[in-house]
């Protein structure tokens, strides 16, 4: 009798259970696109998102494409990971390129399905791809929970700085 019980201990103080994200927790991204200092430069294709721990895709947050639906292959890892998989769900999220400058996405903490994200390991992406241009891919490993994060990530050569800011109040 001893022994199941000492095994449903062991598998209670092991498991984790997901707890969910404070309930005025935020995410916002700033970030820039470059200038190229070229004529009549191409606005970039630019996908963010997010992957959890099992590097499934968790979360869409921006997708600046315009109408042009041809091109969304190149956004390559973009494409790999989630494109291919939810085409007939572009139109509900995909929206204009932007232009040169700085951008600020305020980040919906949730699911694909709408669903509450849970406190856990995430990557974030961001990639863009300009025509005659050049490919910028991010990756930023966050830890979502209960303490507040920031990081800045330096310029590349399509994206300028991009600041990411977790805030739990």
């Amino acid at each position: 009798m001893k022994f199941p019980l000492a095994c449903a201990a062991m598998l209670l103080s092991t498991s984790t259970i997901a707890a969910p994200l404070p309930s005025q927790a935020s995410l916002t991204i700033d970030l820039a696109i470059n200038d190229l200092k070229v004529a009549n430069p191409a606005k970039p294709y630019v996908a963010v998102w997010l992957e959890d721990a099992n590097k499934k895709p968790a979360a869409q947050w921006a997708l600046w494409t315009g109408n042009q639906t041809e091109w969304l292959k190149d956004i390559r890892t973009w494409w790999r990971k989630f494109g291919r998989y939810n085409v007939n769900e572009i139109d509900g999220y995909s929206s204009a390129t932007r232009a040169i400058g700085e951008h600020s996405i305020k980040a919906p903490l949730q699911h694909l399905d709408g669903s509450e994200l849970q406190q856990g390991q995430y990557t974030l992406y961001i990639e863009a791809v300009r025509e005659h241009g050049g490919r910028d891919i991010v990756r930023q490993k966050l830890n979502l929970g209960e303490d507040a994060i920031q990081f800045t990530i330096p310029a590349k050569a399509e994206l300028g700085q991009i600041t990411i800011n977790y805030k739990v109040q």
